[in-house]
């Protein structure tokens, strides 16, 4: 890519991604951030896949292709100079990967790269990694079979002496455990700084001049006169709109006073800087106070948590409802629970192809109190929605133990900060609301950092909307009572210390414990009953060579089964059936259909059967479907029977016990056997004739064959007929067995 500024190919074993930079020489008028845009790029092609869908091409990007874009932003955006307003893209493009390591690494890595090698200013390299936690051992960029057995997942960045950024999920690591996984994760990261210094040097490439520019003191020193005490006043309001709306009267005023004496050619430039030095007063006072005297602009302190309400059951007709307030910020989490058809398929370069587990996250512009348009989840709400995702991740039960597929959506009703956390806690409540037995509830809670060049900083609990804006971390973490489940660093220093992450998550661990205490006050467990309106699932499990059975040709025989009974019906490759329906009856019915189709006929077992066809030797009964055996006339009564007809028709129930199985897989039936359960079942007589009944019900002197009708045959007291007496009784022989069943 020789015309972007900056260009890298990073391989690592048969992953490959291209890393690109491209930055603006001019500023665009008005700007006053860092317009600083990274795109992660997914090409199917990079595994061997054509996209799905009606247009065979990729278009918008999966929630992996956001989040990973996410990843690589956060450590890049600290690292660069202060009012440096140029435009800059970083594109990362998945050329190759191999489904046993994640690129996503790869894309942090290269993009520092990337912009090392360019003229563009920047504070790099930054090194990254994964972490998982296998067999109680660290481990370094696991594989996805790895991370399948791992009880944590962690992404972590970082320079050569602080991390700089950590997303994490696991399965309720300690405190200690948490901090041991970063400190191994930064050691294992600092080879592939290592790599990329050495590539720095190669390349050469000296940096285009840009200098940090310095504030006019005297424009600040104007502007704090005109505002006297009244930002300060304002700034500590603890109501949220109550402050804005009065910082933003005052700062109109500041403003007006500031450019009033002004040249009219010259006004909007004053108003300009004016703006500029009102925005670095607010910062310093707000930030000023919690340092110096510990007071924040709620007039909380440092660890305090604001004013907690929680709900559940709120909404007559969802599966379940949780209601969670914290101060201004208010979150309404729903939970639906739906069958196997409700999972969600996922389209892109993960091992992963479907989700049984779903959060989504809504921030509509009325939380804010804004207008704004409506438009599609962007990266925020997709990024924070999979935070909350992630959080309970490590209490849901398993499919066996519940085999729902389970959707969370959160509507953030108001926001003043921390709603993602937010959203954990609501999520908890709709979970235990809607019956689903989650193996701990689970809160979350946002600490900030306020720090100075001289090295002073404060940790602050449960921080607000000004406290992010306005601070230094934003550092998320949820868990149970034993554990951390999930974190989510973001810094906007150029580095945190360990200790720093310590004393955060002790901070944490308390601020989430008072919440949890809040939660079991209101529902101290799952429901031990679904709601009514929730689908009821029944999962059986059959013999895999079964699935075509109940499948049917062209999908025939299930079909008929769902139709019947209006049930829904899964069946997965394993064997395993899920049967829902909100009618515990028709739900029952479809088991019972399946188990038919299923079900392998026992020796010993009793069925009530249906008479199919009817020979002169006996009759064919259907024990199960598709599944038929010979009753033998000897075997249809107590007594000697003449005709078939004498005792069943077609049609007929017949109960019959199965007395045999031969090596062709015929079965043998008897209804004397249920006649008389503790007489003969048609066991064979050792002296050959037939006194008692035999397997398959033949009467097998002569070679096994038996004579048809009684012309001149001479009966003896028991009932038999010996060989050669009378005429016209020919002999048949066990041939017909074969004969019948094949012309069937």
């Amino acid at each position: 890519a020789e015309q972007a500024q900056g260009a890298v190919l990073v391989t690592y074993g048969e992953n490959v991604v291209l890393a690109t930079v491209v930055g603006a020489y001019d500023v665009r008028e008005g700007t006053d951030f860092l317009p600083l845009t990274v795109d992660y790029e997914e090409k199917m092609y990079a595994a061997g896949k054509i996209p799905g869908g009606f247009i065979k091409r990729e278009s918008r990007p999966s929630e992996a292709a956001v989040l990973t874009s996410r990843l690589t932003d956060r450590p890049l955006r600290p690292l660069f100079p202060k009012g440096y307003y140029y435009e800059i893209q970083v594109m990362v493009t998945v050329l190759s990967v191999d489904m046993e390591t994640d690129p996503n690494v790869l894309s942090i890595i290269g993009s520092s790269a990337a912009l090392c090698i360019s003229d563009i200013p920047f504070k790099g390299p930054v090194g990254a990694a994964r972490v998982g936690h296998v067999n109680g051992e660290f481990v370094l960029n696991p594989t996805y079979e790895q991370l399948a057995q791992s009880r944590l997942d962690m992404m972590i960045a970082g320079n050569r002496d602080a991390v700089l950024m950590v997303e994490a999920g696991a399965s309720e690591l300690t405190e200690d455990q948490m901090l041991e996984a970063v400190k191994f994760g930064h050691a294992g990261l600092q080879s592939s700084i290592e790599i990329q210094e050495e590539l720095i040097r190669e390349a050469a490439v000296p940096k285009r001049p840009f200098e940090v520019p310095v504030p006019d003191t005297s424009d600040m020193d104007k502007l704090k006169a005109i505002l006297g005490d009244r930002l300060r006043i304002a700034a500590n309001n603890p109501d949220k709109v109550a402050r804005e709306s009065g910082t933003e009267e005052v700062r109109k005023e500041a403003v007006a006073a500031f450019a009033a004496d002004a040249p009219e050619a010259e006004k909007a430039g004053a108003e300009a800087k004016a703006q500029k030095a009102f925005a670095s007063i607010l910062k310093a006072e707000v930030r000023n106070a919690i340092l110096d005297k510990g007071i924040r602009p709620d007039g909380r302190g440092p660890t305090d948590i604001r004013q907690i309400s929680v709900e559940v059951g709120v909404l007559p007709r969802t599966h379940g409802t949780g209601l969670f307030t914290r101060g201004q910020t208010q979150v309404l989490t729903i939970c639906t629970l739906g069958t196997g058809d409700d999972e969600q398929k996922l389209d892109g370069l993960g091992v992963e192809t479907k989700k049984r587990y779903i959060h989504h996250y809504n921030f509509p512009p009325f939380s804010t109190g804004e207008t704004k348009p409506l438009r599609s989840p962007g990266r925020r709400e997709i990024g924070h929605g999979m935070l909350a995702e992630r959080a309970l991740m490590a209490v849901l039960p398993d499919k066996e133990k519940f085999p729902y597929t389970i959707r969370l959506v959160s509507e953030i009703l108001s926001s003043n900060g921390s709603t993602s956390m937010a959203a954990t806690t609501g999520s908890t409540l709709a979970l235990m609301d809607a019956g689903v037995p989650i193996k701990a509830p689970v809160s979350g809670i946002a600490m900030g950092l306020i720090s100075d060049d001289e090295g002073k900083y404060a940790i602050l609990t449960d921080i607000q909307g000004v406290e992010d804006a306005l601070g230094d971390m934003d550092f998320k973490v949820t868990g149970t009572r034993d554990g951390v489940t999930a974190i989510q660093m973001d810094i906007k220093v150029s580095g945190l210390t360990q200790e720093i992450m310590a004393q955060a998550l002790q901070q944490a661990r308390d601020a989430r414990l008072i919440i949890l205490d809040k939660i079991v006050q209101v529902i101290p467990e799952p429901r031990k009953e679904l709601s009514p309106y929730a689908p009821r699932i029944t999962r059986i499990q059959i013999n895999p060579d079964k699935i075509g059975t109940v499948i049917g040709p062209g999908g025939k025989m299930i079909k008929k089964i769902i139709e019947e009974t209006k049930a829904t019906i899964d069946i997965e490759d394993d064997g395993s059936v899920f049967v829902a329906s909100n009618d515990n009856t028709a739900a029952q019915r479809a088991i019972d259909m399946i188990k038919a189709l299923t079900e392998e006929v026992e020796v010993g077992k009793t069925y009530n059967g249906t008479v199919k066809r009817i020979m002169d030797f006996g009759a064919f009964v259907e024990v199960l479907p598709s599944k038929e055996g010979l009753v033998h006339i000897s075997q249809l009564a107590s007594h000697r029977v003449e005709r078939v007809e004498d005792v069943v028709n077609l049609g007929d129930r017949l109960e019959v016990k199965v007395t045999g199985i031969d090596s062709m897989g015929r079965i043998n039936l008897s209804h004397r056997a249920v006649l008389e359960p503790n007489g003969d079942d048609g066991g064979r007589d050792p002296r050959g004739d037939n006194r008692g009944p035999r397997p398959g019900g033949f009467r097998d002197r002569n070679e096994g064959g038996f004579r048809r009708g009684n012309e001149g045959g001479g009966r003896r007291p028991e009932g038999d007929r010996r060989p050669g007496g009378g005429g016209g009784g020919g002999v048949r022989r066990e041939g017909w067995n074969d004969r019948e069943r094949t012309r069937e």
